[in-house]
């Protein structure tokens, strides 16, 4: 599924799509299919940390910037740790991500690598090999980081989905799914009303950071 907020600040499910497994070429194909249908330009793309995920949003979108999900990374970070120890890395872990500006928060992964870098490399590892796509979100102001720091938007739309869904173990068909995913979408979709909470105040702020998509809009 892909959630898209448009500059009116209204926000709607753009697709449903399944396929076998989630790929990076399955979603080549499902951006491919947004181009057509006239998603004209992206600004920014919130994703998890699907490898190649990045690749392919350059490959339709080439100036959409992506910010990885911190919470997804946060996720993929605990898998590496004893239980004894998850929720002292969780605590460490989250200076970096509430850190005001990128420099507090590169000094805050310092101190992190410093306390348990030896313990759990991988945790390091992963947070510096991902960093381009986290950091994102430090250059906009709260309003915009309160909205692509983490997929909890899509996560939510989700856990509506699995309350239909949860008392089907099967279905006869990929469209039988689809019909039930869209019935369920549209009751979604009547509770969303009104734009985005501080959407004024974020669109002083796009023109500045996207100034010929955003301005061309609002002409």
């Amino acid at each position: 599924m892909i959630i898209g907020i448009d500059l009116d600040g209204n926000k709607d499910v753009l697709g449903i799509w399944i396929g076998e497994t989630e790929s990076a070429k399955f979603w080549l194909s499902v951006l491919n299919e947004l181009r057509n249908r006239g998603v004209q330009d992206v600004l920014i793309a919130s994703v998890d940390n699907l490898a190649g995920f990045t690749e392919t949003i350059a490959a339709c979108y080439p100036d959409a910037e992506v910010q990885k999900c911190i919470v997804h990374q946060i996720r993929n970070s605990i898998r590496y740790v004893s239980y004894k120890d998850v929720k002292k890395i969780i605590a460490a872990l989250k200076p970096i991500y509430t850190a005001s500006s990128e420099p507090a928060a590169l000094e805050e992964l310092t101190q992190f690598e410093t306390l348990w870098g030896e313990r759990y490399p991988l945790i390091v590892r992963s947070w510096r090999k991902n960093w381009a796509e986290i950091a994102t979100f430090f250059k906009y102001p709260p309003e915009i980081r309160k909205i692509i720091y983490t997929t909890n938007m899509i996560e939510s739309y989700h856990r509506q989905l699995r309350k239909v869904t949860k008392g089907k173990s099967i279905f006869p068909t990929d469209e039988a799914l689809l019909k039930m995913l869209y019935l369920a979408t549209q009751d979604v979709l009547r509770k969303w009303t009104g734009r985005i909470q501080n959407w004024g105040q974020i669109l002083l702020q796009l023109p500045i950071f996207f100034p010929e998509k955003v301005k061309s809009y609002l002409r």
